[in-house]
C-alpha cells in the first residue's frame, strides 16, 4: 500500500511513518490525517512491526495545521454531528492510544498540532535541528490537538504555561532540559531512532504493549487502582506463554531471548 502524503518504510520489526509534505514543512490537511491514521492503523496490525518511528520529510517534524488550503467542513451524517472531538481530538487519540512503543524523530521544526503529534509519543530523539512552538495564541487559539494535556504532563504546570502563553521558540538544547526531547543525535537521526526503537523490540512484544497501556494507565489511577492493574497486566504479558518460557530459558543460559508474540 502506497500513500499520498505519508511514507512507509519497515526496517525489522521498525516501522518508520515518514509525514511527507516537505514543501508545507508537512503541515496538516485532510490527506495527511488521512494517510497518518491508515499508517498506523497498517503498524498496529502486522505483528511483524513491533515499534514506529515518526518523523518529518525535509526540513521540518510538522508545522501543524495546514492554513493555507481549504478549512476542513464538519461532515453533515449523525455521527459527524455528536462528534464533540474534532479532528484534532482524533489526531491527539490516534498516537496517544497507539499501543506500540512510538518514538517520535525530531528532525526539525515541531509546532502546533504538530508539536501535539509529538508529545503523544513515547519518547522523543531529536536533531540539533530541532525546534518547539506551541503556536496556539499567535493564531487566536486556545491549545487544541491534546497540547494541554500533553505538555504540563511532560514539562510541568508552569514549565507548559510558559511555552503556551508566550508562543516562544524552544532550541533542541533546552528542549533536551525541559524533557521534551529525551535524546540529542548527532548525526543519522533515523538510524539513531530504529536503533533506540531496537532496544524495545528485543523483548516480548506483548508484554511491551501490555507495560505501556499499565504505565499510560497508571498515570491518572490512585495507587490501589494501579497495582489492580497492574495486576490486570500481568495476566495479559502471560498469555504469550512460549514468550515467558523463552525468557526464562534465555535467562538461565546467558543468551539473547527469541521472542514471536505467542
Amino acid at each position: 500500500m502506497e500513500f499520498e502524503t505519508v511514507a512507509y518504510e519497515a526496517r525489522g520489526e521498525v516501522a518508520i511513518v515518514t509525514l511527507n509534505r516537505p514543501d508545507k514543512l508537512n503541515a496538516i490537511n485532510a490527506d495527511l490525517r488521512r494517510d497518518v491514521d491508515e499508517a498506523f492503523a497498517r503498524a498496529r496490525d502486522d505483528d511483524a512491526i513491533r515499534a514506529v518511528v515518526m518523523t518529518g520529510a525535509g526540513r521540518g517534524f510538522c508545522s501543524g495545521a495546514d492554513l493555507t488550503g481549504t478549512p476542513p467542513t464538519p461532515g453533515t451524517d449523525q455521527n459527524s454531528r455528536l462528534d464533540d472531538m474534532g479532528w484534532v481530538g482524533h489526531w491527539a487519540r490516534l498516537f496517544h492510544d497507539f499501543d506500540k512503543p512510538l518514538i517520535g524523530a525530531i528532525n526539525g521544526v515541531c509546532a502546533g498540532a504538530g508539536m501535539s503529534a509529538a508529545l503523544a509519543c513515547d519518547v522523543r530523539i531529536g536533531s540539533p535541528a530541532a525546534r518547539f512552538k506551541t503556536t496556539f495564541v499567535e493564531r487566536s487559539l486556545s491549545p487544541d490537538s491534546g497540547m494541554s494535556w500533553f505538555l504540563p504532563r511532560i514539562v510541568g504546570y508552569a514549565a507548559a504555561a510558559d511555552l503556551i502563553m508566550t508562543s516562544r521558540m524552544v532550541e533542541a538544547e533546552e528542549a533536551k532540559a525541559l524533557g521534551l526531547l529525551n535524546r540529542i543525535v548527532e548525526g543519522d537521526l533515523i538510524a539513531a531512532a530504529v536503533a533506540y526503537a531496537q532496544e524495545m523490540t528485543r523483548w516480548p512484544p506483548l508484554a511491551v504493549r501490555m507495560a505501556k497501556k499499565v504505565l499510560q494507565h497508571n498515570q491518572e489511577a490512585d495507587l490501589a487502582s494501579a497495582l489492580r492493574y497492574e495486576s490486570v497486566g500481568l495476566g495479559f504479558a502471560r498469555r504469550a506463554v512460549n514468550d515467558a518460557r523463552e525468557s526464562l530459558a534465555s535467562f538461565r543460559e546467558k543468551r539473547k531471548g527469541v521472542y514471536t508474540g505467542t
